[in-house]
């Protein structure tokens, strides 16, 4: 498995207490996957990608990556593991699109910081990966956001690591545009082998896209939509919203 986390409690500690915003979190991610993380707004997906991540402590309980305890990681360790892709929109500017993805290969640079010519074979892969290699000469700061989103993923593919997770990345994107993001990360799972977990409120790309789900509700469960489905995970989370969902065809209904 790629991610196993044992009863897992996730949030904020505070000088004299500490904020939990889920407790008793228990799945496995297998490798070689896109798993698309569901849940309401509040329910804590993006603190549970930032503990996986390593950016904040767990409060209690496990994580491991690639069947190693998180906390056995060295910093230098993890940005060799695990490439991260945030919601918030970069500031970056007055750099080119290829400037930006030879950001990901920071973890390999000598203490002169230069690209070497492995690095730069590993920074126009991770262009043609993503599509955008006519981009590579255009400044950030005049992409369209769909763009700016796959010049972000072909930094993390830079990073040359085994997982990638990624925090709403169609947030802001039209409804091509996800459609467009989504195809590719599950098209980079088939051609390069990497586990891509990402949270996510398009339900209708994810139920068609994602090799697995998982359901932050009361707990986590992992599965494919035909297990979830039926089980009752997916018919108790949509009923959550006021939406139905059946079973047979593995769609909500209205």
């Amino acid at each position: 498995m790629a991610i196993h986390i044992e009863n897992l409690t996730i949030g904020y500690r505070r000088r004299r207490d500490a904020k939990v915003v889920a407790r008793g979190l228990s799945a496995s991610v297998p490798s070689g996957e896109l798993t698309c993380l569901l849940g309401q707004n509040g329910v804590g997906k993006s603190t549970l990608l930032r503990t996986l991540s390593a950016f904040q402590p767990p409060l209690e309980g496990r994580v491991s990556l690639l069947g190693r305890p998180l906390e056995s990681y060295s910093i230098a360790e993890l940005s060799r593991t695990i490439g991260v892709v945030l919601t918030e929109k970069s500031d970056l500017s007055n750099m080119t699109v290829r400037e930006l993805v030879g950001l990901g290969r920071t973890p390999y640079m000598g203490f002169w910081g230069r690209l070497s010519r492995e690095d730069l074979l590993r920074v126009d892969e991770a262009l043609a990966l993503t599509g955008i290699t006519a981009l590579r000469d255009r400044m950030i700061q005049t992409l369209s956001d769909g763009e700016r989103q796959k010049a972000m993923i072909a930094k993390a593919l830079a990073q040359q690591t085994p997982l990638i997770f990624l925090d709403e990345p169609t947030a802001f994107l039209d409804f091509p545009s996800k459609v467009e993001t989504m195809h590719l990360l599950r098209r980079l799972t088939r051609d390069t082998g990497r586990t891509i977990l990402l949270s996510t409120h398009d339900l209708e790309l994810a139920l068609r896209m994602a090799d697995r789900l998982c359901v932050m509700k009361e707990g986590l469960r992992v599965g494919t939509l035909d297990e979830l489905s039926a089980d009752g995970t997916m018919a108790a989370f949509f009923a959550d919203r006021g939406i139905g969902f059946d079973p047979s065809r593995k769609a909500y209904t209205l």
